[in-house]
């Protein structure tokens, strides 16, 4: 059975340095302004033979408990009460504060083994700082440089000591699946057979939106507990964070993200950052909820993000949160539909759906919108199904005569799913107007039932035999 450490200390000592080191990727932000981490964070973690769940947290402050300062707190608390051991994190570049030793009388407390980390023991002068370390009462501390991988060794050695051999090596027996196998790789193009969509398969669902449209506060209420830091001021999420369970008996990964601001509004360096998490989050996952307020909707900024997760080929879904704000909800809730139709051309069908994240009204619809709309983003039609449709189509409406050339759609087969994407070999591909394509979309969308989630439509056509013929002569 694997453990759980959790990295604390106060802020800008270098725990997320320490924790990206540990997990080998640039998961948590960091920044040289402090408290940058505000969420825990976890991670898989090796470490020279030791493999176990990290957990990056928030700078450790004294702040009032309603304060974001003091929810922060909580947050920490929380992962050092879930965690088997905690690396106190001190900076030995800058020594001891009144903070660390509140935080060491703390973790002497709670009666979990601590491992005393002397981070950023490179530096020049840092010597004084290491052995200021020792009046902690925490044992003997660790010297390290997270930013420069020194001082690894000593630390999974004081690692092993703490949690004990037995526990630090115990091996997990893993189960191979086939789970992460994408159906579009694993069916080959052009196969008449429609497979079965996979109820069991994990989704990943990523959460976006502008600063302050409730997040944060929709997955904690999926999660039924205050997993994630939420409150009143805008733009409290930073780092894109990962949280899981089980919706009906399906595991369900949601990625919690910054929000999202107009470009031009964006000019700190640490919100970019933010913003270029959330975008790889979108990127990684399969479904994207976009969250909109619902009492101030269809900012242009909400249609941008719409905009981005369809050209990144994701399955979208809407939610207009704070429903329970809402006086008239049936004058609301026409006007939305219209301004979605007429607003949103290009996700013609996208599902929306009232909610709210603070009383957990609405949450099960979302959950089967995003179920529904990710069975659609994977769907597979037969190649038969679609050249008798293709034909069909011609026959209704044939396309356009381009310099008096009619323009002949051959055949008709899906390259791949995730999103639906189709090709089409046809005479004089580059001639066809984009309304065509756009006529084909909306008749694959009607006929075959795929609302919005993207399709995409690639024309090629096929060598001529006799063009080399014409070079030669």
């Amino acid at each position: 059975m694997s453990f759980t450490v959790a990295i604390v200390g106060r802020p800008n000592v270098g725990k997320s340095t320490l924790f990206n080191r540990l997990v080998g990727k640039k998961l948590a932000l960091v920044d040289d302004t402090p408290g940058v981490t505000r969420d825990r964070r976890p991670g898989d973690a090796r470490l020279m033979g030791l493999t176990f769940t990290i957990i990056d947290t928030a700078g450790l402050e004294e702040a009032h408990e309603e304060s974001l300062q003091g929810r922060m707190r909580a947050q920490t608390e929380a992962a050092i009460d879930e965690a088997d051991l905690s690396l106190f994190v001190v900076d030995a570049k800058h020594g001891l504060t009144p903070v660390d030793t509140a935080l060491a009388e703390m973790l002497r407390r709670r009666g979990k083994p601590v491992v005393l980390v002397a981070n950023k023991s490179e530096a020049r002068g840092s010597d004084s700082g290491f052995y200021e370390a020792y009046t902690l009462g925490l044992g003997e501390p660790t010297p390290i440089s997270a930013e420069h991988g020194q001082g690894m060794l000593d630390l999974r050695d004081a690692i092993v000591e703490a949690i004990g051999k037995d526990r630090a090596y115990a091996k997990e027996d893993v189960a191979v699946t086939d789970v992460d196998i994408p159906q579009s790789e694993s069916t080959a193009d052009g196969e008449d057979e429609e497979p079965a969509y996979d109820e069991t398969k994990p989704l990943r669902v990523a959460i976006v939106g502008r600063p302050n449209a409730g997040k944060s506060t929709l997955i904690n209420r999926f999660l039924g507990e205050d997993r994630l830091l939420t409150g009143p001021e805008a733009g409290i999420t930073r780092d894109s964070i990962s949280v899981e369970w089980d919706w009906r008996g399906r595991t369900i990964k949601m990625f919690d993200t910054a929000g999202m601001r107009r470009k031009a509004r964006v000019t700190e360096k640490l919100e970019k950052l933010s913003v270029a998490d959330a975008l790889r989050a979108i990127r990684f996952a399969e479904t994207v909820v976009i969250v909109f307020d619902a009492t101030i909707p269809f900012e242009k900024q909400d249609l941008q993000i719409v905009d981005l997760v369809l050209r990144e080929g994701r399955a979208a879904v809407l939610a207009f949160n704070k429903w329970d704000m809402i006086e008239d909800r049936q004058a609301v809730l026409a006007d939305l539909r219209e301004k979605t139709e007429r607003l949103l051309p290009q996700a013609r069908g996208i599902r929306a759906v009232p909610i709210s994240g603070q009383t957990g009204w609405g949450l099960d619809k979302l959950m089967q919108s995003i179920i529904d709309t990710d069975r659609v983003w994977n769907k597979r039609i037969s190649t038969a199904r679609l050249n008798r449709w293709l034909e069909t189509q011609q026959i209704q409406h044939p396309p356009p005569a381009v310099s008096g050339r009619r323009i002949k759609l051959k055949y008709m087969t899906q390259v791949k799913a995730r999103p639906p994407a189709f090709m089409i070999s046809c005479t004089r591909a580059d001639a066809l107007p984009e309304s065509y394509t756009r006529y084909l979309i909306n008749g694959l969308r009607a006929d075959f039932d795929m609302p919005s989630v993207p399709i995409r439509i690639h024309f090629r056509s096929p060598d001529n035999p006799y063009e080399s013929k014409k070079k030669r002569t």
